[in-house]
């Protein structure tokens, strides 16, 4: 059961070879003897009693592809009787009083929550090592980080604990993770899916999306998680779609944009020679490979650190010992209190993003920083948008490597921001524009202590493109088997 697909799972549950009850069972006792610390918290009876309602709607035949179906969520979206901490000291002990949309959506859908996943706190983060409830472990090798900010979701789908997992992406959190993992993830178009109930990190960045083993479960899930929402003001209007609707499409005559930029100084050995091979099963499936220049890839780092520190330092402020979170217990007046709860309620890293965003926001700097930052957005945005938009397009999707190198080892590079940064190198250009972009498995790298370590290939499209993305990452996965391995 471990190793099915959703689809697979579907099938079983609606033709009543198996009760939602029995599988929620299951996945929860493969949770109680994980070791990998990527979940929070877990509440039998209340996923039971889930499963218990599921089996009723499937007895009356009111069901969706996805009743029944076990799902655990980032810890980043508000839950009504899970806890949500957003991995912070600062929000330990918070339930809130309400689900967010995207967790109203897989309720209304029938789902079955198993509980709640480690993520970095306040979803800052490549490792997974910077929750306050202690780093994930990459399920392929046990000393390795899983990825971030989603490192708990990708390792949950990854050692077989849940069949779908929500994650979100600011700046490669679902696509990072998903790849390190050796699992597959999709960022929609940035407003696709609701931030309502999602804690916000960059607001004009942050977007909700799913990891699950195949191309095809991800399109499920998004099916369900995506569509306007008026309590969210950066949701798109747009009707429902099947995100599934063109899988089994021909690849023939498909154009991929191949950046030189990401094949450069920086990207390890292993990790190029598994993408290439990956785009050379493209070419064998009928696509056409297109070399492409996004030159201000490499400025996707330093304006990504301006804009989305900017938007944490205004988010957070609201985490200050009266509203929200954490409150020290001894202190002078007003200003002492908000002064230590803060110190004592944010990790290091946290309130290294807050100094950074209240700097570049400052008189003075502003100019210098934050609107020179939106500049250069703007300009990135344009250099992909000239790559896939328009009668002289140069391809219809793009494809690189996810990260520079396979997961690292646990506490390599706590030490050493700017190594973390470094690692989202691929991934943040993609953010900054608000494109969809993906990660799928395709192959591992060499050289590893205790096991493998898996390499993920990323698929970028333009904008309202996910079907097309999910149709190039399942006719992959028609011809190769990476998505279908499991650590041991």
């Amino acid at each position: 059961m471990h190793t099915k697909t959703i689809k697979e799972l579907s099938t079983l549950l609606h033709t009543k070879k198996i009760s939602a009850t029995e599988l929620a069972t299951l996945f929860l006792d493969r949770i109680g003897s994980s070791d990998l610390n990527a979940f929070l918290h877990v509440d039998r009876e209340l996923t039971l009693k889930q499963a218990a309602q599921a089996d009723q709607r499937i007895a009356a035949n009111d069901v969706t592809p996805l009743t029944g179906i076990p799902i655990a969520h980032k810890d980043i979206f508000v839950t009504r009787d899970w806890r949500t901490t957003a991995g912070s000291k600062m929000l330990e002990n918070y339930v809130s009083p309400f689900d967010a949309t995207v967790v109203e959506q897989f309720n209304a859908a029938g789902t079955v929550t198993l509980g709640k996943l480690n993520c970095d706190e306040f979803a800052m983060g490549s490792g997974n090592e910077n929750s306050y409830f202690g780093a994930v472990k990459n399920p392929w090798d046990k000393t390795a980080v899983p990825g971030g900010s989603s490192g708990g979701s990708a390792a949950a789908i990854a050692a077989r604990l849940a069949p779908a997992a929500t994650a979100t992406d600011t700046g490669g959190s679902i696509r990072q993770p998903a790849s390190l993992c050796g699992v597959t993830g999709i960022k929609p178009t940035y407003g696709s899916v609701s931030r309502y109930g999602m804690i916000a990190f960059a607001s004009s960045l942050d977007q909700g999306g799913p990891i699950a083993k195949t191309a095809e479960d991800c399109g499920l899930l998004l099916n369900a998680m995506t569509g306007f929402d008026q309590r969210d003001s950066t949701s798109l209007e747009r009707p429902k779609e099947d995100f599934n609707r063109s899988l089994n499409d021909s690849l023939k005559g498909l154009r991929i944009g191949v950046p030189k930029e990401f094949f450069g100084a920086g990207l390890a050995a292993d990790v190029e020679q598994a993408v290439r091979a990956a785009l050379s099963e493209y070419e064998k499936l009928g696509a056409t490979l297109v070399d492409i220049s996004l030159p201000k890839t490499e400025l996707s780092i330093p304006v990504y650190y301006v804009i989305a520190p900017a938007e944490a330092s205004s988010n957070l402020s609201r985490f200050d010992g009266v509203r929200y979170g954490h409150r020290a217990a001894d202190y002078k007046d007003l200003a002492d209190m908000y002064q230590k709860s803060r110190a004592e309620g944010f990790g290091d890293e946290v309130k290294r993003r807050i100094l950074v965003g209240a700097y570049v926001l400052s008189h003075g700097y502003y100019d210098a920083y934050y609107l020179q930052a939106q500049k250069i957005r703007r300009l990135i945005a344009q250099e992909f948008q000239s790559a896939l938009l328009g009668p002289n397009r140069q391809c219809d999707v793009i494809m690189g490597p996810v990260s520079p190198t396979v997961a690292w080892d646990l506490g390599d590079k706590t030490d050493d921001p700017i190594a973390n940064y470094l690692a989202d190198i691929f991934t943040l250009s993609t953010s900054l524009a608000g494109l969809p972009g993906m990660s799928i498995p395709c192959g591992f790298g060499q050289g590893e202590k205790n096991g493998k370590r898996p390499v993920g290939l990323q698929i970028i499209g333009s904008y309202y493109d996910e079907a097309r993305l999910l149709n190039v990452a399942h006719q992959y996965q028609q011809v190769t088997d990476w998505h279908l391995r499991a650590p041991a």
